[in-house]
């Protein structure tokens, strides 16, 4: 937190503080002009730098509230009030070191994860161990991970297994552990002894990175909400003078007009609402959700209609083999066996599937060879001495002999609203695999908890047919689903839910970056591969879950409630005692010293926005 204490803001509430401090000094010693001109001092410093800030503002258009505390420094300064200009100055100066201050340990979570980023590696080279900076790490390279050490890159464990503390990445306290072959995220830390991780990507296209470089662009930002305490500036401008004018010509006393000014320093509009925002920023840092800009925090608050993409939001995104259909006269574990032996060889989806599929049910494969990839279309390659094609039912027909099973395979394939794999074993067609996309096991609750939320609409959007998404929407309380829709068509969904009322989208696709653009507020899922949807979202989950959703609109609703009570709460208890200002029951140093109470009282709430459990509890 040291770059607010090096400000121009704490500077100038350091010299204004030496300031009242000399001159209750000088005045106690019997220097009474001396002390008058220290504490004007203080007060025209303060003053002069306000003049700047309140012509920048006009010359943007924008009548802020920081023109009433130049009226009454001014006032001040006018009438000889020099302690009640001076207050009011180090109220001002120290209200700004406050925030600067809030804002710092808002954000020190979400500055912490490029401070823990590595820097350095270790790599097995040619029967040795060098050190390399990360940027030379590639995919293939086999890394050693010392006990405590900060994963690099995205990676897979090579053998044995190990524990590692994913709360970075996840917001998971626990330790989660992977076995041989799992793929582990870049930023999590081993908690193991040493290990052995196979790179699988450098370290820009890893997980990690791609947070660190979202972090750095999620600065915050003057949102919608940080405007309202300015929304109110004029009516309470205007509120402020009409008060002043009859405190000041109704009773002939100008000091009690100035008083009316002092207390009126609106601190509590100016700074409460920042706080309360930057606050929820960093809350929800630590459960798992950058949040861009305080605008996005606003609109996921106010969201009435949450959008769905299907493939890798709502569903995971990975094919599962629900079964295998033979040829007449076959055996299914044998096609399967002979078709997951020759997806060995691909990287496919759909082949790493079946692959697996088929050594969970078989036990272990042959090894294939002579491999042959069409891309988009299937693989061929020798498997135990048979020739085996793997692929869509197009791909495998041109390579099989026609028999009297194809057309009723064809039929299959039609009627099949998942997807469905075609098998040929030595030029014969003999079989088909049946692939679902699974619903995230935790998609039903979530969808749950955001209508009790106050989320009215929910909608499943998806390029996929209306039967596949159905499936896929069946025992999800999903209240509109709309299918076919390319990506233009996705915008111009988001366009009309949007007209209706405040829209969020959820997406993880690259076809989803346009409809996350396009909405009020784009929410992206995870982080790992998102590329464009990153870019392109206001929100981005860094897990590839839809759990923290609900809890980061209960952060974004939270901190909302709490910022429009420290604004409302500022501007009525500013008027009780402008109004007792004015009727002369608050001198002008009083009415200084009652509004910092304001100040700080006020602040301290904006800055509940911080705390809060980790798990949200929803209430009906």
């Amino acid at each position: 937190m040291r770059g607010f204490l090096n400000s121009f803001d704490f500077l100038l509430f350091a010299l204004t503080l030496a300031g009242l401090i000399l001159g209750g000094v000088l005045y106690a010693l019997g220097y009474g002009d001396g002390a008058a001109s220290v504490f004007a001092g203080g007060t025209a410093l303060v003053l002069a730098s306000l003049i700047v800030i309140i012509i920048r503002s006009l010359m943007r258009g924008a009548v802020g509230l920081d023109i009433v505390a130049a009226i009454s420094m001014a006032g001040s300064l006018a009438l000889g009030e020099w302690v009640a200009g001076n207050v009011v100055a180090l109220m001002f100066a120290g209200g700004q070191v406050l925030e600067a201050y809030a804002q710092a340990r808002a954000r020190k979570d979400m500055t912490a994860l490029i401070a823990r980023a590595p820097r350095r590696a270790r790599r097995y080279r040619d029967g040795s161990i060098e050190d390399i900076a990360v940027d030379e790490i590639k995919p293939g390279d086999r890394l050693m991970i010392r006990p405590g050490d900060v994963v690099p890159v995205d990676g897979r464990l090579e053998d044995g297994h190990a524990l590692f503390d994913e709360s970075v990445m996840t917001g998971e306290a626990a330790p989660v552990e992977h076995q041989a072959g799992e793929a582990v995220l870049s930023g999590v830390t081993n908690l193991s002894g040493a290990i052995t991780l196979v790179a699988t990507a450098d370290v820009q296209s890893s997980a990690y990175s791609a947070i660190i470089r979202l972090v750095a662009d999620a600065e915050a930002r003057k949102s919608p909400m940080a405007r309202l305490a300015d929304r109110h500036a004029l009516s309470f401008l205007l509120w402020t003078i009409g008060l002043a004018a009859f405190a000041g010509f109704g009773t002939g006393d100008p000091t009690r007009a100035l008083a009316v000014f002092v207390v009126a320093t609106p601190c509590p509009l100016i700074l409460a609402v920042p706080v309360a925002i930057v606050a929820g920023l960093s809350r929800a840092a630590k459960q798992g959700v950058l949040v861009k800009h305080g605008g996005a925090l606003e609109s996921l608050a106010a969201t009435k209609t949450l959008i769905f993409d299907k493939t890798g939001t709502l569903t995971k995104g990975e094919p599962i083999l629900r079964e295998v259909i033979a040829a007449p006269g076959l055996d299914a574990d044998r096609v399967l066996q002979m078709a997951g032996a020759l997806c060995q060889a691909s990287t496919h989806s759909v082949s790493t599937a079946l692959a697996s599929a088929a050594a969970a049910r078989v036990g272990p494969l042959f090894l294939p060879n002579g491999i042959e990839e069409a891309a988009g279309e299937g693989v061929t390659g020798m498997v135990s001495g048979h020739m085996v094609n793997v692929g869509t039912f197009a791909f495998v027909a041109r390579n099989t002999i026609e028999t009297d099973w194809h057309p009723i395979a064809r039929d299959l394939v039609a009627a099949e609203p998942g997807l469905v794999t075609a098998i040929g074993i030595d030029g014969r067609l003999s079989g088909l695999a049946r692939f679902a996309d699974a619903v995230r096991p935790e998609a039903a609750d979530v969808l749950n908890k955001v209508k009790q939320q106050g989320v009215t609409r929910t909608v499943l959007l998806t390029g996929d047919r209306r039967e596949v998404a159905e499936a896929v929407a069946a025992g999800l309380s999903l209240d509109h689903i709309i299918t076919g829709a390319t990506p233009s068509g996705k915008v111009e969904a988001v366009l009309d839910e949007k007209a209706k009322s405040v829209t969020a989208m959820v997406g993880d696709g690259v076809n989803d970056a346009p409809a996350l653009a396009a909405a009020d507020v784009g929410i992206a899922l995870g982080v790992r591969g998102a590329g464009a949807p990153a870019e392109a979202a206001d929100i981005v989950l860094l897990v590839d879950r839809l759990d923290p959703l609900p809890e980061a609109i209960a952060i974004a609703q939270r901190s909302f409630r709490i910022a429009r009570q420290s604004v409302y709460a500022g501007i009525g208890l500013s008027s009780l005692g402008m109004i007792a200002a004015a009727f002369g029951y608050l001198a002008p140093v009083e009415g200084a010293i009652v509004q910092e109470i304001i100040d700080v009282a006020v602040i301290l709430n904006a800055l509940r926005a911080l705390s809060g459990k980790k798990n949200v509890t929803i209430t009906h």
